[in-house]
C-alpha cells in the first residue's frame, strides 16, 4: 500500500497510508526514489511552519526529489523507469518577477513540499511534467536528491560574487554550508573559515576545503587580525545567525544570509551592522540552477555524496526528524528512500 510521512503539527510526524489523487492536467505519476530531509522540513517539524507557510492540516513534506518515471515521456526523450530530478518550484511564469527570471521570488509559487502542497516523502506522487529534469549518466537517487540543496548553494554564491583570492567566512556547516565551502574554493576564494559548533561537521568542512575551522566566533577572534572577512555566508538555524554574520564581517563587507532562524525571527543589535556599512542579501531558494548543479556533480568538481550521513527507509523518517531536531552528534544529511533503501 502506498505510504507517506505526514506532519500533523509541530513535533508530530507519522508514516501513514497515502493514496495520491489521479494526475491532473500536465502532471504525471512518479515513484519517489529518494528525498532529502531539508532544514526547512525540520522547521515545519520543530515550529509548525515558516512564516505564512503553516502546517494547518496534515501534509507531506519533502522537496529534494529523485524519482522514477512510471510511464514514458516522449517529449523529453525519457522512458518508463528513468531516474529523474524534479524541480519543486512551480512558479506562475507570468508575473513581473517570473518575467525577470526570478522564479524563486514568484509570489504565486506552488512549492512542492511546502504547506499546503504535498511533497516527496511518499512512495508515489504527482508532479508537473515541466518540472522533470533528465540526468547525466551515473547519478544515484541520493546524488539526485542533493541537486536541490546544491542549487541553493549556487544561488547563494551568485549573490555573494566572491572575488578571486578573497577571504570568506561560512557560518553553519550543515549540508548547504558545506556545499558553499566547496563552491567558494572552486570560485577562487582565498582562505575560507568554517564555523559550526559540532565537531563532526567542522571535520567534514576541513576535508571539503575549509582552510580553518572553529566552533564559534570567539575561537576565531584572532583570525585576520580580528578585522573580519570581506564576505560572510550564513546558513545556520540560529536566531543569532544574522548578528554573528555581522560580527564576522569586515568593515564595508558583504553578508549573504541563507539560514532560516528558529522561530522565524532574528536577534540583531542594529548598531554594529550600520556602523560597518555592510551590504546584505538574502537567499530565497534558487534560480534555474539545476543544469549547473548537475554539471558540477557529473564532473566530480563538487562532492555531494560525503554529505549524506544517513540513508533510511521511510518508516524511520519520524525518528530522523527527531534526531535532527535534537542536534544529534552524527547527523549531517538524511536521505529517505520511500521505496526501499538503495
Amino acid at each position: 500500500m502506498p505510504q507517506a510521512l505526514f506532519l500533523h503539527a509541530a513535533g508530530d510526524a507519522r508514516v501513514e497510508p497515502y493514496a495520491p489523487p489521479p494526475p491532473g492536467p500536465g502532471e504525471t505519476r512518479v515513484r519517489v526514489a529518494a528525498v532529502g530531509l531539508c532544514g526547512s522540513d525540520l522547521h515545519y517539524f520543530k515550529d509548525g511552519g515558516i512564516g505564512a507557510a503553516q502546517v494547518r492540516a496534515p501534509f507531506v513534506p519533502g522537496h529534494e526529489i529523485a524519482a522514477w518515471l512510471t510511464g514514458d515521456l516522449p517529449g523529453a526523450g525519457l522512458r518508463k523507469g528513468a531516474l529523474v530530478a524534479v524541480d519543486p518550484n512551480v512558479a506562475c511564469g507570468t508575473c513581473d518577477w517570473c518575467r525577470k527570471g526570478w522564479h524563486n521570488l514568484c509570489p504565486h509559487v506552488r512549492f512542492i513540499g511546502a504547506p499546503p502542497y504535498d511533497g516527496a516523502m511518499a512512495t508515489e506522487m504527482n508532479v508537473p511534467v515541466g518540472q522533470i529534469l533528465p540526468l547525466p549518466e551515473g547519478f544515484t537517487p541520493a546524488r539526485t536528491a542533493m541537486l536541490e540543496p546544491l542549487g541553493v548553494a549556487i544561488h547563494a554564491l551568485d549573490l555573494a560574487r566572491p572575488h578571486l583570492g578573497e577571504r570568506a567566512t561560512v557560518l553553519g556547516c550543515g549540508p548547504v554550508g558545506l556545499l558553499v565551502v566547496q563552491l567558494l574554493r572552486l570560485a577562487g576564494a582565498g582562505e575560507v573559515l568554517a564555523i559550526d559548533p559540532q565537531p563532526h561537521r567542522r571535520a567534514l568542512a576541513a576535508r571539503l576545503g575549509a582552510t580553518r575551522v572553529a566552533a564559534g566566533l570567539a575561537e576565531a577572534a584572532d583570525w585576520n587580525g580580528g578585522e573580519g572577512s570581506p564576505l560572510v555566508v550564513e546558513f545556520t538555524n540560529a536566531r543569532e545567525g544574522f548578528a554573528e554574520a555581522v560580527a564576522a564581517a569586515r568593515i564595508g563587507g558583504r553578508l549573504v544570509l541563507g539560514g532560516i532562524p528558529d522561530g522565524d525571527s532574528y536577534v540583531l543589535p542594529a548598531a554594529p551592522a550600520r556602523r560597518r556599512g555592510l551590504g546584505v542579501k538574502f537567499v530565497r531558494r534558487m534560480g534555474d540552477d539545476y543544469p549547473r548543479a548537475m554539471a558540477l556533480v557529473a564532473a566530480g568538481r563538487i562532492d555531494v555524496d560525503s554529505l549524506v550521513s544517513h540513508r533510511l527507509p521511510l518508516a524511520e523518517g519520524p525518528a530522523a526528524f527527531r534526531r535532527h531536531a535534537e542536534g544529534a552528534a552524527d547527523v549531517v544529511k538524511t536521505v529517505l528512500y520511500p521505496n526501499g533503501v538503495c
